[in-house]
């Protein structure tokens, strides 16, 4: 979704008539990427999860859960921040420059590996070296953020 946001907001820095058609297509193809994909596949994961925890009530008491449910909820305020977003562009109401939106765009994947992680590696994984793998991640999406910028300052049709 973001990355839709990306590009609807890029477009209003075209001429008409390009700029509502762009702007009109975009609106579309969120609403349809939102409305088909996004939010029945939220409510489908919220649903498993929920029955797999019934399933397995035992997780609920080790401390890798809570801190992948902690990042589950971070998740879901995502979400919620993305409908808020989502909701003031249909409207053309453009709050969030584009760099905005493409930092915004890793917070998914930032919480989305941090969730795997856990469960993947559990208890078996040192904090410390997590931790430090986190920012080693973020530092690396964030330097990557900046080539890119550059290389689509020095080529606008990248």
């Amino acid at each position: 979704m973001p990355r839709l946001f990306i590009y609807h907001i890029e477009a209003q820095e075209s001429e008409e008539p390009a700029r509502s058609i762009l702007s009109g297509q975009l609106k579309l193809m969120s609403k349809r990427l939102w409305f088909i994909i996004t939010w029945p596949s939220a409510i489908l994961c919220t649903l498993f999860a929920i029955s797999l925890l019934a399933l397995m009530p035992e997780w609920l008491s080790q401390g890798w859960m809570h801190v992948k449910l902690s990042f589950v909820l971070l998740l879901f305020a995502y979400h919620l921040k993305t409908h808020q977003i989502y909701k003031e562009l249909q409207r053309d109401h453009f709050r969030y420059s584009s760099k905005f939106m493409r930092l915004f765009n890793e917070g998914s994947t930032l919480i989305l590996f941090a969730v795997v992680f856990l469960v993947i590696l559990k208890s078996a994984l040192n904090w410390i070296f997590a931790t430090v793998g986190f920012f080693a991640l973020v530092g690396m999406l964030m330097i990557g953020i900046k080539i890119y910028k550059r290389i689509r300052d020095k080529n606008p049709e990248a």
